[in-house]
């Protein structure tokens, strides 16, 4: 099942853990429903602007996967509005020109680099909430610290 043009319902919910501990990952309708305005507002603008793949890491979790890989309490995965974006997956991008591209021109809710190091993040962590967009960005580096970007 397509979630949007570029982006299927099984990228954003595959889990290895989910499948080693057998956890269900299914997305409840409001959570579908909440996968498909991220993949619209945020996915697909980034796909047809650098007209390349996309890879995502992490999408979608349920409260029990989420426990299992030690997510925040309060994560948007588990609303289907996070999207953990990794350009590594297929090459011919940074994790920095994602990061910036969606910085300077698109509506997100959180938008976090994390760790790498000060020239690219080892992934983007993007957020989507249509009732809560407010910008916010942010920058994890080893430590683990959180920091205003």
């Amino acid at each position: 099942m397509q979630i949007s043009k570029h982006l299927s319902l099984k990228e954003v919910t595959k889990s290895n853990t989910a499948t080693r501990l057998g956890i269900s990952n299914k997305p409840t309708s409001e959570h579908l429903e909440n996968l498909k305005l991220i993949a619209e507002n945020v996915f697909e603008p980034i796909r047809e602007h650098f007209k390349k793949p996309i890879g995502i890491s992490s999408g979608y979790r349920s409260q029990r996967l989420n426990k299992a890989v030690k997510g925040s309490a309060t994560s948007d995965h588990c609303k289907g509005q996070a999207l953990d974006i990794d350009a590594d997956i297929f090459g011919g991008l940074t994790n920095k020109e994602i990061f910036d591209y969606i910085k300077d021109n698109l509506e997100f809710k959180q938008l976090i680099w994390e760790y790498g190091n000060e020239k690219n993040p080892n992934w983007i962590h993007v957020s989507f909430d249509p009732n809560n967009n407010k910008k916010q960005v942010l920058v994890t580096l080893k430590g683990g610290g959180y920091a205003n970007y």
